[in-house]
């Protein structure tokens, strides 16, 4: 099998080490993910920016990480499960939504199920949502524009959970307490 590195600080690329001092500097640690991405210079830069832009999006801290934990289980990204449900809780994301989206059941709110419904057949759908599927989270008070950063946080998460499976990244201490595991696998 095929194995990727998980860098550190002196063994990564140069062009990612200002990256990797950031999130060390951010984090008080350097994620297992972020020395795994650091292969590839790129794609770390690609995904910090990213979040970064995902961050000022219209969207609430809870409503961004319904859609980043929706697609995390829908991936089975066992990694990222456990780290966006510990950023949730720092979040002060509703402890019941963050179980929910964990054994992807209903949330409670239905404004924001509304939402774990979209991030669902965006997902499973790769984008090719019905017309009622628009409307139901229109409906809900989401807006076009909401729809979009679906999309973004979407193709965000494809990033992450892709990286992860296939550097077999090996979850942080920060994150143990918060373990997860794919129910279908």
């Amino acid at each position: 099998m095929t194995t990727f590195t998980t860098h550190t600080l002196d063994t990564a690329p140069a062009d990612a080490k200002p990256i990797l001092q950031a999130a060390l500097k951010g984090y008080g640690f350097l994620p297992n993910l972020y020395a795994a991405m650091s292969e590839a210079p790129a794609i770390l830069e690609g995904y910090t920016t990213l979040s970064g832009i995902f961050d000022k999006s219209n969207l609430s801290a809870t409503e961004r990480q319904i859609i980043l934990m929706t697609n995390n289980r829908l991936n089975g990204c066992e990694y990222c499960m456990a780290a966006h449900t510990t950023l949730s809780q720092m979040a002060g994301v509703n402890e019941d939504t963050i179980e929910a989206l964990r054994k992807g059941t209903p949330i409670a709110d239905p404004k924001l199920e509304a939402l774990r419904q979209l991030a669902i057949a965006m997902n499973e759908k790769r984008g090719w949502l019905s017309e009622a599927q628009i409307e139901a989270v229109l409906a809900a008070g989401y807006t076009r524009q909401n729809i979009l950063e679906v999309i973004l946080g979407t193709a965000l998460k494809t990033m992450s959970n892709y990286t992860n499976h296939i550097a077999e990244t090996d979850l942080d201490a920060a994150f143990v307490p918060n373990h997860w595991t794919d129910p279908t696998t």
